[in-house]
């Protein structure tokens, strides 16, 4: 593991949020999408390059857009074992495994290759957040429900729109939450893990609707991640007074938010996320998301 903080002992972070990889030169940077495996196919000819993220990318291929300082405070190590295939990766696994004695880190890969978990449709993972495993979908009779489940995990979904942000342009979806995985106040760097629902912008900044675990609804602050303060906004519309397990409809005048706790309203919608968030505290996320749209007087756009 790597150690954030000598003073916080709860906060650290395993292979899946920190190791990643990139063959080089001109190969995209990917991580972990299991906590102690992963397998990809190289982009390019090169050599492989393994290296511990901290900060955030300021691209795809992993150069770094926040300061190297980040890592001053960073302890640990992640000792790590790479497997070149000749073969198609599954099959060599699966020939391994079956002889009995295998470590179970491959057996557990084995399984993971043959049941993906692939975004759903229309939906990609942030890559400044890593590529992750807890989001699935579920197609009803009522339409389609996005559910997550992340244990000691992470991950941003973003499904990418154009929409004007008027002043009676309004992001209306329903929402579960089932397991939430903090008891703590999010607006603190130390405890700062939740589940929301959010609108990126033109300006490059977002603003989350969070589902709290004891702060006050209608209160707002700045991402408290060194990193994200200056980008994302966290809005807060329901907390522990609202029951675990139960659908709520939510319909939000976007441009009212955005006036309100960020100081000025961007003029377009770029992208809706959905985000779930358990490795400050180590503990469970679960919850599920349907009927996503924004609509205004002239439009109405359907996401899920």
């Amino acid at each position: 593991m790597i150690r954030w903080s000598q003073k916080h002992t709860h906060l650290y972070g395993g292979p899946a949020f920190h190791l990643w990889a990139r063959v080089s030169p001109g190969g995209r940077a990917v991580n972990l999408c299991n906590y102690y495996s992963g397998t990809f196919v190289a982009d390019v000819p090169g050599e492989l390059e393994l290296g511990i993220y901290m900060g955030v990318w300021a691209d795809e291929f992993g150069h770094l857009k926040t300061s190297e300082d980040v890592y001053k405070p960073l302890s640990g190590a992640i000792n790590t074992t790479v497997v070149l295939y000749r073969d198609e990766a599954l099959k060599t696994l699966a020939k391994i495994s079956a002889n009995g004695g295998a470590p179970t880190v491959i057996a557990d890969e084995v399984a993971r290759l043959r049941s993906p978990t692939h975004p759903p449709s229309g939906w990609h993972y942030l890559h400044e957040t890593g590529y992750s495993e807890i989001y699935r979908e579920e197609p009803t009779a009522k339409g389609l429900i996005i559910h997550a489940r992340a244990d000691d995990a992470q991950g941003i979904l973003r499904h990418p729109v154009d929409f004007p942000l008027t002043k009676t342009t309004t992001v209306r979806w329903q929402w579960k939450v089932d397991e939430h995985p903090s008891r703590d106040p999010e607006n603190h760097a130390i405890s700062h893990d939740y589940i929301s629902l959010a609108a990126e912008f033109d300006n490059g900044r977002d603003l989350t609707w969070i589902w709290s675990s004891c702060l006050t609804p209608g209160s707002f602050f700045n991402c408290p991640i060194r990193g994200w303060h200056d980008r994302e906004t966290h809005y807060v519309i329901r907390s522990q007074q609202d029951r675990l397990g139960r659908w709520y409809s939510e319909t939000r005048n976007v441009y009212d938010d955005a006036l309100e706790a960020m100081g000025s309203s961007p003029a377009k919608i770029t992208a809706i996320w959905l985000i779930v968030l358990s490795t400050f505290h180590h503990r469970s996320a679960c919850a599920s998301f349907a009927q996503i749209k924004l609509v205004n007087d002239e439009a109405e756009l359907d996401i899920i």
